[in-house]
């Protein structure tokens, strides 16, 4: 993110304001009087989306003269300290939290539909998926290959690899005697498998083989999402849509930002309740989708037409699960660090001047109510969240410098 950047529009304030304000040649931000406008404001101050924030509130004083003396007001002025550390600069994006992955359950075999789990119930590797005709079991198995043909001792292949890994993992089979036959084998130990697979899911029939719509395989366990056939209906064809059971936050991040985020970089996430938990970056697409302005949704491509936003899709793996809950397709926000800077040397923001020959500075507080100008260079880090702003110059941390009173 880019630092502060002050547009002066001081041009005849100057003797409006009086010699003193002139001759100091600053102007600081006063907070607490609304949304500054057009006529009211001596300094626009524009810090992008994460900082702008900050200055909403504040109109400028152009009667503050913030020249060196013992200050002359009633009340001494509001002080913050000078500090050093670790500074980041953090970007609010919007999210939705949900479940990653998304598969489609489709019968393979004929009959009936006579039982089918409900939306948000969760089936593991062994569970039963749903059932046909007098109550008999389709099986979930993990794999990346579809049921795709009747599974029989003799056969050889990579759904019957992906069977003798799902045989051992339930305790069905020995893994030594399996890996002795070979993995892609059907051998006399898969069959005894299979037997016992079906025994404790009450299969009476094929003893020993899978005939084709006995089992699904999908590469993990599945939470029901939606339930698409009915009972009574066929179970062939689209069953149920399911997710995985990892809790994931989608973020529609636009592509003029892609390249300040990266695998693994580290974000908070504000859930629904406003509660936050740490996440992380776990993929950002690469592929831009144009919503909104002519031509409709959904598209893809580096541009978007008058009115539309381009973007692309960052994921994010929060760091404690269980603090999301049961929420599905719940907005949350997302905090994504864009900067970064150790031991930073740092002032508020509201500390800032506007020196209107150029520059910043801040008034810096002294023995018997005395201030002082320190001119300060701005650093590019701003923290949205602490309201602090990197600087360097002839400062030192624990002096105290002026803020606007809140």
């Amino acid at each position: 993110m880019s630092g502060p950047t002050f547009r002066d529009q001081t041009a005849g304030r100057d003797q409006a304001a009086g010699p003193r304000a002139a001759d100091a040649g600053v102007v600081r931000p006063r907070r607490g009087r609304g949304r500054p406008t057009a006529a009211g404001l001596a300094v626009v101050v524009v810090l992008g989306a994460g900082a702008a924030g900050a200055w909403r509130a504040g109109v400028f004083d152009p009667g503050h003269s913030g020249s060196s003396g013992s200050g002359g007001s009633q009340h001494p002025p509001a002080t913050a300290a000078v500090t050093r550390q670790d500074l980041v600069s953090q970007t609010p994006v919007d999210g939705t939290l949900g479940y990653a992955g998304s598969w489609t359950v489709t019968g393979k075999g004929g009959g009936t539909l006579t039982w089918l789990p409900s939306p948000g119930q969760v089936i593991s590797q062994g569970q039963v998926l749903y059932k046909t005709d007098n109550g008999s079991p389709v099986v979930l198995l993990y794999g990346t290959v579809p049921a795709w043909r009747d599974l029989a001792e003799g056969m050889t292949g990579q759904d019957v690899s992906q069977l003798n890994h799902d045989l051992v993992r339930l305790g069905y089979a020995d893994s030594a005697d399996i890996s002795a036959l070979g993995w892609d084998y059907f051998s006399w130990e898969t069959r005894y498998g299979v037997q016992q697979l079906q025994t404790a899911r009450g299969i009476t029939y094929p003893p020993g083989s899978l005939t084709l719509g006995s089992a699904v395989f999908e590469p993990t366990a599945l939470r029901v999402s939606q339930v698409n056939a009915s009972l009574g209906g066929p179970a062939a064809g689209p069953v149920l849509t399911a997710t995985s059971t990892r809790r994931v936050v989608t973020v529609a991040l636009p592509a003029d930002q892609q390249s300040e985020v990266g695998v693994g970089d580290k974000v908070t996430v504000t859930l629904p309740d406003q509660s936050t938990t740490a996440g992380t970056i776990s993929s950002v697409g690469t592929v831009a989708t144009s919503s909104g302005g002519p031509g409709g949704s959904g598209s893809s491509g580096s541009s978007g037409g008058s009115g539309s936003s381009v973007t692309i899709p960052v994921y994010v793996t929060l760091a404690h699960p269980s603090v999301a809950g049961r929420m599905d397709q719940a907005p949350v926000t997302v905090e994504i660090t864009t900067a970064s800077v150790p031991n930073a040397l740092t002032v508020p923001v509201g500390a800032l001047l506007a020196r209107s020959f150029g520059g910043y500075a801040v008034e810096v507080t002294g023995a018997g109510g005395s201030t002082r100008l320190v001119p300060v260079q701005v650093g590019p880090v701003f923290d949205d969240a602490s309201g602090l702003v990197e600087v360097s110059g002839a400062l030192t941390p624990g002096e105290r410098v002026v803020v606007p009173s809140s």
